[in-house]
């Protein structure tokens, strides 16, 4: 397929085999779409952008695959409100940490990342509180806001 240029990957294949995995053409194709997307794509999207190339490669392996690099700590999994599970690259991406703004009409996720100070401390500061009142080490977290764009918005009315 055109697009998906398959290169040697050899920390995504350290940490495979370091997990007991086997390193598969099916594997390094899924990581390489996922790698080059700055969308948050389905297994069905996955799927269609691998298959036309790899035909051998059906969506019961991109959901297997995606199962596993979520357990590995690789892929991030996030559950929009539409029905459909999306994920994102976690190591090797070149997105920075951020938040996401999700429209309830037209189902659009805004990344957001433009993070003010205020903001930071705010999170900060809700980190550490739970931290203390649940003897808890947060490791990392996900925040979701939901809404309307201002398109939507102006359809409502």
């Amino acid at each position: 397929m055109p697009g998906i240029r398959l290169s040697t990957s050899p920390w995504w294949q350290a940490r495979f085999r370091g997990c007991g995995y086997r390193w598969t053409l099916g594997r390094e194709a899924i990581l390489e779409v996922l790698s080059k997307s700055e969308e948050h794509l389905s297994a069905e999207d996955i799927y269609l952008r691998v298959h036309p190339k790899y035909p051998n490669i059906g969506l019961t392996t991109i959901y297997r695959t995606l199962d596993i690099l979520t357990d590995m700590g690789l892929v991030w999994k996030f559950d929009f409100g539409d029905g459909r599970a999306r994920y994102e690259l976690i190591e090797g991406s070149k997105k920075m940490h951020h938040h996401h703004l999700i429209c309830k009409g037209c189902n659009r996720i805004v990344d957001y990342t433009e993070f003010i100070e205020e903001e930071k401390e705010l999170v900060k500061k809700m980190q550490n509180s739970l931290s203390k009142k649940y003897n808890f080490k947060i490791t990392s977290h996900i925040i979701q806001f939901y809404g309307f764009c201002s398109k939507c918005d102006k359809q409502k009315d």
